[in-house]
């Protein structure tokens, strides 16, 4: 795996479905993220909430750079981010869709090249747009000897 900006993050399990999240090289301290009742204790955000904060987030963090990108200097934004889960064919929960709103403190008349800074921030968001664009995931299975397993491999 190559890339520009590689990242890299490590979760060691703390709890029935609670995990410690390492970001690699981080100044920061871990994040725990944790499953509901009835499977875990409720004790962080779970991997569907995490998703959504990276998604808006990442909304956020795009409009920001492409309202300075025109001179603007917005007050403090507020994003807010729904979603539901839903069963597939196979009877799988999934999120398919979620919607973000995204408030700013100053009206549209009042920013520089507004009409410009919708058309394009979108285009900055790297999660929003991975997500919309799907992810190839490549999966293993490293077993108690060191083994290396593909996941969806039958045998």
């Amino acid at each position: 795996m190559s890339g520009e900006h590689p990242l890299h993050v490590v979760l060691e399990q703390q709890g029935p479905y609670a995990f410690r999240i390492d970001f690699e090289g981080a100044a920061f301290a871990s994040l725990r993220s944790d499953e509901a009742p009835p499977l875990g204790a409720g004790e962080g955000p779970n991997p569907s909430e995490l998703l959504l904060a990276s998604i808006a987030n990442c909304l956020s963090a795009s409009l920001l750079f492409a309202l300075r990108k025109f001179k603007n200097a917005p007050a403090p934004i507020r994003a807010e981010i729904s979603a539901a889960t839903e069963r597939n064919a196979e009877g799988r929960l999934r999120i398919p869709r979620a919607r973000v709103s995204i408030r700013l403190a100053e009206p549209a008349a009042g920013i520089e090249r507004f009409d410009r800074v919708l058309a394009q921030f979108e285009q900055f968001c790297t999660v929003t747009q991975s997500v919309r664009e799907g992810i190839a995931v490549e999966v293993e299975v490293i077993d108690g000897n060191g083994v290396a397993h593909p996941a969806g491999a039958s045998g």
